[in-house]
């Protein structure tokens, strides 16, 4: 059977030919460019977030398995797929290392332009899943105090230690998104940033998404900082990818083209995630392995000269491993090109998007007068230390 089953695979997804190559024949190709037609006789289909997954592409077709590379599943209608005996799987917690090392260098980089310190800022973080529950770690270690709001754990557990927006809305330096995208049901989150929301923030406050574009309603965020309503934003996701609002990215801090679970590290776990997926359907035993073929970070060790706990030392630190005003230049490069041409060149940032590995991959060297308390923060961000 496996030599005759035939995947169809975005051609994003790191190491795919080598993953699934071994299972079956394996046909590439751009994740917009997935049609029901070259679908007709696929058994496995293999996506990113960009390709809409539903009855409209998957209708007359031999699919009996689809799996995407992403935690987030908003494109795919998963009701269809139960409904038509389709096998799925995601690539849930994947990345979400990855977002919360973006998070850190945005914040890091917010302190180090508008010279203020985060240790003793507040942060609201909605949404606390595989994402969140580390943003929300991550964030304690630069001294932040975190609230923490996610109304359907809240309420399927009961557990206080949950607040409700409207307990931080109006007193939180920051607040950031790390929700899926749902339309309808007892919890949206389509625009759940509205005027509403936008209004009730702190002018001096700063809004984060890395979650979904449509969380946030664009339009409003536009008001709002045209108006000095808000300090600022970062945003990673946008309405209407790949066409997206270039007059709302002049006016925010950091802008990138939908990167924040883009590390290395977090895109092979997708792909290990749905290669098991498959091979478990398949009934097979796996035989990949990622870890004997992932090359050698670009930066194995670095050594850091900290006298003192100012927070300084940090930002030097995470920009030599991620340097997310690189992803700002290179997005905001879409500005002076013509409506035609925007889309294309988000897809073509996203799609040669260059490596970036996560704090793990580093070892830190300290120098003998190094502060106890900048070692235990790279530490607890993830960095290996000596």
């Amino acid at each position: 059977m496996i030599g005759s089953v035939k995947i169809v695979a975005d051609e994003n997804i790191p190491y795919v030919r080598e993953a699934f190559g071994q299972l079956g024949k394996i046909e590439l190709v751009g994740g917009r460019a997935i049609t029901s037609a070259l679908l007709k006789d696929a058994d496995i289909l293999l996506v990113r977030s960009v390709t809409r997954v539903d009855q409209t592409l998957l209708a007359g077709t031999q699919v009996k398995m689809v799996a995407t590379a992403t935690i987030g599943t908003d494109h795919i209608d998963e009701d269809y797929l139960h409904r038509s005996g389709i096998t799925f799987s995601s690539a849930a917690g994947s990345n979400s290392n990855s977002v919360a090392e973006y998070i850190t260098a945005a914040l890091l980089t917010l302190a180090q332009r508008k010279k203020f310190t985060l240790a003793g800022k507040t942060i609201g973080v909605i949404g606390v899943g595989n994402v969140g529950s580390k943003v929300v770690h991550k964030c304690r270690q630069l001294g932040m105090t975190v609230l923490k709001n996610d109304p359907p754990v809240k309420d399927l557990t009961g557990s206080t230690e949950y607040c409700e927006l409207k307990d931080f809305i109006n007193t939180a330096d920051f607040i950031t998104l790390h929700v899926p995208l749902v339309v309808k049901g007892r919890y949206p989150t389509l625009h759940l940033v509205d005027e509403k929301f936008l209004g009730k923030m702190k002018p001096s406050a700063y809004l984060f998404n890395s979650s979904r574009g449509s969380v946030v309603d664009g339009g409003a965020l536009k008001r709002a900082l045209q108006a000095k309503r808000l300090a600022g934003a970062v945003l990673d996701v946008w309405e209407n990818e790949p066409d997206i609002d270039v007059e709302l990215l002049k006016m925010i801090d950091l802008g990138t083209p939908h990167i924040a679970g883009y590390s290395f590290d977090g895109k092979v776990n997708g792909t290990e995630l749905i290669y098991q997926a498959a091979c478990r359907f398949l009934g097979v035993k796996p035989s990949w392995n990622p870890k004997t073929i992932m090359p050698a970070p670009p930066v194995p060790a670095m050594s850091v000269a900290c006298s003192s706990t100012e927070e300084k030392f940090l930002y030097p630190v995470i920009k030599t491993i991620y340097d997310i005003e690189a992803d700002d230049a290179r997005l905001r490069e879409i500005t002076p090109l013509s409506s035609e041409k925007r889309p294309k060149h988000f897809d073509q940032l996203r799609k040669h998007y260059p490596v970036r590995r996560e704090f793990f991959n580093t070892r830190i060297e300290f120098t003998p007068d190094a502060d106890e308390n900048v070692k235990q923060i790279l530490t607890g961000l993830g960095f290996q230390t000596t």
